[in-house]
């Protein structure tokens, strides 16, 4: 009898995870993502390739990014600058990044910049450490 009433019960199981499925294939196709869903889908890879700052040809090359958001990057400017630290952040759906500069005459200037998806730019601040200046700034996709 016991074997009869496990059996039982693992139909009536099946069968409640069958009509599970039915239900879940009778909802309406989601709607098309947002762009910040779907940046926050395709995560921080979308940050990978080269970004050139379109008023001085200065550029930004992200190669891979580790799973605790270190970025292997370089700069251009046009010589290769290696970052002293480079590393992206996600909070929800917004992407950040920050570099800094330590080589060629930078001397602790950074980049704050956000992944902005609707017009698939990097934006925000460039603060130039040797005349102690702010700038806003913006890297287009190579």
């Amino acid at each position: 009898m016991k074997m009869r009433s496990k059996v039982l019960a693992a139909i009536v199981g099946l069968a409640m995870l069958d009509g599970a499925s039915l239900v879940v294939a009778q909802q309406p196709a989601p709607q098309e993502a947002s762009a910040p869903a779907a940046v926050a889908k395709s995560g921080m890879d979308v940050l990978k390739g080269a970004w050139v700052r379109p008023d001085g040809g200065y550029t930004i090359t992200i190669r891979s990014i580790g799973p605790d958001g270190r970025l292997e990057a370089m700069y251009a400017n046009p010589n290769l600058l290696p970052f002293a630290k480079a590393r992206a952040t996600q909070d929800g759906a917004t992407l950040r990044t920050s570099f800094e500069l330590q080589a060629g005459g930078y001397g602790g200037s950074t980049y704050e910049l956000t992944y902005d998806p609707v017009s698939d730019r990097l934006k925000g601040i460039y603060y130039q450490a040797v005349v102690k200046q702010k700038f806003e700034v913006y890297f287009l996709r190579k």
